[in-house]
């Protein structure tokens, strides 16, 4: 089973969904967090969605 799968229909831990936070805060893209949660794109951005996480990049100065 591929990594990225292996937590397909296990239902999100409370850890699983502290890191999703820590990765949408640092502004890594959905699918490299699914690959860091076991979970699909889809699922990454669903549980985002129903916990009020947003995925959107913060605007950072490139000269910080």
């Amino acid at each position: 089973m591929p990594k990225h799968m292996e937590n397909a229909g296990k239902p999100w831990s409370t850890d699983q969904v502290k890191q999703l936070r820590q990765l949408a805060k640092g502004n890594t893209p959905t699918r490299v967090m699914g690959l860091k949660l076991g979970r699909s794109e889809t699922s990454v951005r669903s549980k985002a969605q129903s916990e009020g996480i947003s995925l959107k990049p913060t605007n950072r100065s490139p000269y910080g």
